[in-house]
């Protein structure tokens, strides 16, 4: 059987292979606000910094299991590719960091409506940046979700920073990830050994500081060991499910995720979901209605 990686990047159906990739990687994106509240003791840069150094290992062990190695070996040969990741590498990590601050604070609502204006905000970049046109329903969306941010912004007097924060770096990450001319595994690898020199350096310097919880209660550093596995392989089993499936049904299963944050958010972290959230998710959701709407209608025209 080939490997994801040896697939085009492109399908025109959905495969039973990448339904289970995708609902897979979802699923557990869903689930880690309880993994990422049992470390919400520690510093937030601490946690990612674990994340990056336990990820390598996942990775470079998925990679070498799928024979790709040799691509890996030729992207760091490439200054223009090293320099691309660089990118990928900041703005993945810029977003793990706000995602950790968010649910150690209990802003999990936040991260939730961060993740599901993204898809609305990916489409406003493509057609800034790429020129590219939109249909009256998605500039509906688009103006319904902007309209939900401000809905929140007035009732608490701040721009809800993190949801914000967390649609800006994925939103942009995604962007620059589609000019990574390497394989999602490869591309992903590349990322955080980028990032590997920073957060060892980080976390010696917290060692020497005496402030590290690894090596202190066992359960802590079970936990940051832990960082690794559930931050590689959802995001691994996403990237080779994208590749098996049509656009229309990714655009559907991204709700997952959100939908589970939402959900632990308000009946698990007993996160308080006042009027101004009452109005502005339905607006959300509404929204997402619509995108989902245009964006099938124009994968049927493709076919067509």
């Amino acid at each position: 059987m080939r490997s994801p990686d040896a697939l085009t990047e492109k399908t025109n159906e959905d495969t039973p292979q990448g339904l289970v990739f995708a609902i897979t990687a979802y699923v557990l994106w869903g689930f880690l606000p309880l993994y990422m509240k049992a470390v919400a003791h520690m510093p937030p840069v601490e946690v990612v910094a674990h994340r990056v150094i336990w990820s390598v290992p996942v990775a470079g062990a998925v990679l070498v299991a799928l024979g790709r190695t040799r691509d890996l070996r030729e992207a760091l040969k490439s200054p223009r590719t090293l320099a691309m990741a660089c990118v990928t590498a900041a703005l993945v990590s810029i977003n793990w960091g706000i995602y950790v601050w968010a649910i150690a604070n209990d802003r999990a609502l936040d991260a939730a409506l961060g993740y599901y204006i993204n898809p609305l905000f990916s489409i406003f970049l493509g057609a800034v940046l790429l020129r590219e046109s939109l249909g009256r329903l998605q500039m509906l969306a688009i103006a319904l979700a902007a309209a939900a941010v401000l809905v929140i912004a007035l009732d608490a007097e701040r721009l809800p920073w993190p949801a914000v924060g967390l649609m800006l770096s994925w939103g942009f990450y995604a962007l620059a990830k589609k000019q990574l001319p390497v394989g999602p595994n490869q591309g992903f690898l590349l990322e955080v050994l980028i990032l590997l020199a920073p957060a060892i350096g980080y976390l010696a310097w917290l060692g020497t500081a005496g402030e590290g919880h690894f090596g202190g209660a066992p359960l802590d550093t079970w936990l940051l060991l832990g960082c690794g596995v559930v931050t590689a392989v959802p995001l691994l089993f996403y990237a080779n499910g994208a590749k098996l499936l049509r656009l229309s049904t990714i655009g559907i299963l991204q709700y997952i995720a959100p939908t589970m944050i939402f959900l632990i958010a308000v009946f698990v972290f007993d996160e308080p979901f006042g009027r101004a959230r009452m109005i502005a998710f339905p607006m959300i959701w509404l929204a997402l209605v619509l995108y989902s709407v245009s964006m099938i209608r124009t994968m049927r025209r493709a076919r067509g």
